[in-house]
């Protein structure tokens, strides 16, 4: 294809590019070709994901305009815009409570392997050169034309992920695209590209460069595709995975759990791919506390799941770990093949069809029963708590005889 061609959607194409009818889209898109016709193209992943027929979540803009321009032309159309990385020439137009990310065709001007200085530019092929992989690097105007100056529907076609030009040098540029090469592949590729591969493989010390956030970010992006495993195993094999954590990786673990639970979140994922081995893996990778909390309960909550459990002992660990957490730890058992796929189903019917009790007394039950305000309500509580789920949560009667056999016992 010559530099300046351009390619018509086909009529089938058109079904998985039904997004550019989008009222919010066709506001930003008219609101900068307002300013200057032809000045807004798609790119990226909205582009990438309609071509290999999967649906759309974030919508990308290039444009000619300076991120100045940019503003204005959405300030002309009534529209509100977020400065939310424009020295890097992003700015996110906001429209019906919808983002839309609008960025200034940019070349490199230096790199040091973590971040890129950039000068603006108005050259289409030269904003596609700058960027990792040839499929990343399609770009669609709004009439539904494509324009590939790196031939990435070639390898649209093939299912390939490459590199653009030389891979070295890409990586060389940002050493996190060793690790969104492996996510890519295992989202798009039919199999790994060798070359990108072996470049992967001689620059994986670069990966110390980069900020813990952005290995976690990227990682955890990884752990969430179904084709994980395959991922993980050519990391493991190739040495990259022993920069992200050293402790030895799980992977046939993770391909139990994907089996099981294909949409597992990533910190799930996580807890499968290191067990036990993983502890202070959320620190390295930066985790927020919730994410951390998943992985450390469904381990923690793992330990007590086996085969041979009753359905009363499995009662008091859905009351006793909570029910998402009980869901979570028997997925990891399964994984980590401490019970097997008959006890999980096991165990999974009978989660769903019992729903765990409130525990109906308070500390103000014990204070009108006389015990006196203090630390030792609280620890009472807990006492008469725990009895009434070792026997199984029985009705009101037999609680309130154990709640006047704990009273009556520190009253003597």
């Amino acid at each position: 294809m010559g530099a300046d061609e351009f390619i018509p959607l086909t009529a089938a194409q058109h079904n998985s590019f039904d997004w550019l009818n989008s009222n919010p889209l066709k506001k930003v898109i008219s609101a900068l070709e307002a300013l200057e016709p032809d000045c807004a193209r798609f790119v990226g992943g909205c582009v990438r994901d309609s071509l290999f027929g999967v649906a759309p979540k974030d919508f990308d803009i290039a444009t000619t305009l300076t991120p100045e321009a940019v503003i204005e032309a959405l300030e002309k159309a009534g529209l509100r815009s977020a400065p939310t990385g424009i020295e890097h020439g992003t700015v996110t137009a906001i429209v019906d409570h919808q983002g839309v990310e609008v960025t200034t065709l940019r070349a490199d001007v230096s790199t040091d392997g973590r971040r890129a200085t950039v000068a603006f530019t108005k050259d289409w092929a030269t904003d596609a050169g700058r960027r990792d992989f040839t499929i990343n690097a399609i770009y669609l105007t709004p009439d539904g034309r494509l324009y590939d100056p790196v031939g990435g529907m070639e390898d649209v076609k093939s299912a390939a992920v490459k590199f653009i030009g030389d891979a070295a040098t890409r990586i060389r540029e940002d050493y996190l695209r060793i690790l969104r090469f492996f996510r890519f592949t295992a989202r798009f590729a039919s199999q790994i590209d060798p070359d990108g591969l072996s470049a992967c493989r001689a620059h994986i010390d670069g990966i110390a460069s980069l900020s813990a956030e952005r290995i976690g970010a990227e990682f955890m992006a990884i752990l969430i595709v179904p084709r994980a495993p395959y991922a993980l195993d050519v990391m493991q094999t190739c040495g990259v995975l022993e920069k992200i954590w050293p402790a030895p990786p799980k992977v046939e673990a993770v391909e139990r759990l994907k089996q099981i639970a294909p949409d597992a979140s990533a910190s799930l994922v996580l807890a499968a791919l290191f067990g036990e081995d993983g502890e202070g893996v959320g620190a390295r990778l930066r985790l927020s506390n919730a994410e951390s909390a998943i992985r450390t309960n469904a381990l923690n909550g793992a330990r007590e799941i086996r085969t041979g459990l009753t359905e009363k002992d499995t009662r008091a660990l859905i009351y006793t770990l909570g029910s998402d957490v009980f869901h979570d730890a028997i997925r990891i058992s399964y994984a980590l093949a401490k019970i097997d796929l008959a006890v999980l189903a096991n165990l999974t019917k009978l989660a769903a069809k019992w729903r765990a009790p409130i525990f109906p007394l308070s500390g103000r039950h014990l204070i009108e029963a006389g015990v006196k305000a203090g630390p030792a309500v609280s620890r009472l509580l807990a006492a008469i708590e725990s009895q009434w789920v070792e026997e199984d949560f029985p009705e009101a009667a037999r609680l309130q005889e154990i709640l006047s056999a704990h009273i009556g016992a520190i009253q003597r």
